[in-house]
């Protein structure tokens, strides 16, 4: 008899497709409150499973302790500021209309209060192109330009921990290790690899063997491949 499916197993929802409870328990978004406005010190910086950007734990001047992006370069020990009044250090959380333009910024909001958003991976950083009627036009890491509201809230830097991605995993096993916290299965095996039994498209002839075209309302067990797709392939130029 065979197994269920990939998406069978993962809907049932069982140990195996759960997230670990510690997988996102840092709050690395920007505090809340009306008027806040206050220094910190970096009192530590740390790694964390779900996030690959390390991470810096802060003590506010009210004695109040939060967690945020650490940008490339800072130390324990250092200065920044959060809130609304303009002090360019290097961390610092300011909100797009005081920040100047071409000055690099991650953890960047998409909406006022959503605690962060855009470039927030180890590595990356944007920039304002240009502000014009309370709209500031941010270029992303991937070239794209979006335009946000100037209440929107930035840190100043670029996120720490770049070039994480480019060092040589050498072994399976660790790349197993660094899927695990996210969630995401690790190895995947292509349905044409499995058994008939476990797959509508396995078998020993290793391709497909038939449409991969299959119905919305197809049972669990042969719902895979292109469910309802209204076209396939590439679009004539």
């Amino acid at each position: 008899m065979g197994k269920k499916l990939r998406q069978q197993r993962r809907g049932k929802g069982s140990i195996a497709y759960r997230k670990l409870p510690h997988t996102f328990d840092v709050n690395v978004s920007y505090p809340t409150g009306k008027g806040y406005d206050k220094f910190a010190e970096v009192i530590g910086i740390f790694n964390h499973t779900g996030h690959n950007a390390p991470i810096m734990k802060l003590l506010y001047e009210d004695l109040t302790k939060g967690t945020m992006l650490a940008p490339e370069g800072i130390k324990i020990g250092d200065k920044m500021h959060v809130g609304a009044t303009p002090v360019y250090l290097l961390g610092s959380a300011l909100k797009l209309k005081d920040i100047p333009e071409g000055v690099p910024i991650y953890n960047i909001e998409g909406r006022p209060g959503d605690g962060g958003k855009y470039a927030k991976s180890a590595g990356e950083s944007a920039y304002i192109s240009s502000k014009a009627g309370g709209i500031a036009s941010v270029v992303l890491p991937s070239k794209q330009l979006i335009n946000l509201s100037e209440e929107c809230m930035a840190q100043i830097g670029v996120v720490a921990g770049g070039g994480i991605t480019e060092q040589p995993l050498v072994k399976a096993g660790k790349s197993f290790y660094i899927m695990k916290p996210r969630n995401r299965i690790w190895p995947r095996n292509r349905g044409v690899k499995m058994s008939p039994v476990d797959h509508p498209f396995g078998g020993k002839q290793h391709h497909k063997g038939k449409s991969s075209m299959t119905s919305r309302n197809a049972p669990p067990g042969r719902k895979v491949g292109n469910i309802a797709a209204r076209r396939v392939g590439r679009k004539k130029r």
